[in-house]
């Protein structure tokens, strides 16, 4: 009799081990590569020259058992890169993916490398068809490193993906216990596992022992309420950044970008979005022509641009990196400079 009420005893608890794991939010994660999934064997104090991308999606879920007490994971590898190397068609894997599993899941969480993350993030921002939360993290210490901060920011990730209080913020940047919107997000320093900001807006929230709590939201419109879809598109307009500086030679560079297929041309201006003499008449030639479409941005780091009233466009407050997103979607539309910039005024 007591080896039956044991067993009554064990079969209801794992009735009810499994009832609380259905009722857990469904999270994928994708996983790109990036430090979070790097790895060295120079020993736990090194935190430069690791390889990045070193480790699968797996590892990563493996290496924090805490995640199955918050969300029933799933893991996908989209690729294994460091992010330095993200291109376009990974980006449209990573859009068409998500689009498509945000039909089954709660949320999604992307491993990614910090130094393009915020150009993904804003790029997803602007093409994922969900008001579901789909969240970036990465690190800034290899996996290997005893200060790794890999393992928390992604549980933090798995958090935010997972709660009903993100629904409907957009794409959002986990990293550091602070929640970013994907517009205003950037990476500013090198080394620093606080390295991400976003100077004109600060960020939209934190994140504390896995709740989130959220202060502001994005304003600009995003994710369901975008104009732009990439379903079916193989490869996005060619845009390349210009950068200005002192004593800036001549128009070689801006010429190259369009002899090599350019169809717009990003600045990244001194001040408020001025470009030196130097190359500024030919620019402004393109786009009196209309050769290519041509966007002022500013490489401060932060801070509205101008109209110039010269043909020119401006990017609002968007640094060079996310105005070239939104250039490359912009054009997948429309070539009309004045529609365009009625665009960049817009997102």
């Amino acid at each position: 009799m007591k080896k039956i009420s044991l067993l009554v005893l064990a079969m209801l608890f794992c009735f009810s081990a499994a009832v609380y794991a259905q009722q857990l939010p469904k999270v994928a994660i994708l996983a790109t590569g990036g430090t979070i999934a790097g790895s060295t064997d120079a020993g736990g104090t090194v935190t430069t020259g690791y390889k990045a991308g070193a480790l699968t999606v797996d590892t990563l879920i493996n290496a924090v058992p805490e995640l199955t007490k918050i969300a029933q994971i799933t893991g996908e590898q989209i690729c294994n890169i460091d992010s330095s190397n993200m291109t376009d068609e990974v980006w449209l894997k990573l859009a068409n993916r998500i689009n498509t599993l945000l039909q089954t899941v709660d949320g999604i969480v992307i491993t990614h490398g910090t130094d393009t993350m915020e150009e993904t993030a804003f790029f997803l921002n602007l093409v994922v068809k969900s008001n579901k939360p789909v969240v970036l993290v990465g690190a800034m210490r290899p996996a290997t490193a005893i200060s790794a901060d890999g393992p928390k920011n992604l549980y933090n990730a798995v958090a935010l993906a997972g709660s009903p209080l993100a629904k409907g913020k957009g794409v959002m940047v986990a990293m550091d216990d602070t929640i970013y919107g994907a517009r205003d997000v950037t990476k500013t320093n090198t080394m620093l596992t606080s390295t991400f900001k976003a100077p004109n807006s600060g960020a939209i929230g934190t994140i504390i022992d896995g709740t989130p709590h959220f202060y502001a939201a994005q304003s600009r419109p995003h994710t369901t309420r975008s104009e732009f879809n990439v379903a079916g598109l193989k490869s996005l307009p060619k845009v390349d950044i210009l950068y200005t500086y002192s004593n800036d030679g001549s128009k070689v560079a801006a010429e190259a970008f369009i002899k090599a297929g350019a169809k717009g041309l990003v600045v990244a201006g001194s001040g408020a979005g001025s470009i030196h003499e130097n190359q500024l008449g030919y620019l402004r030639e393109l786009a009196k022509n209309k050769q290519a479409i041509v966007v002022r941005s500013s490489r401060t780091g932060s801070g509205y641009v101008p109209n110039a009233n010269d043909g020119t466009l401006n990017a609002d407050n968007l640094n060079p990196q996310k105005a070239r997103v939104l250039l490359m979607l912009a054009l997948t539309k429309t070539n009309d400079p004045k529609v365009i910039q009625s665009i960049f005024d817009k997102y």
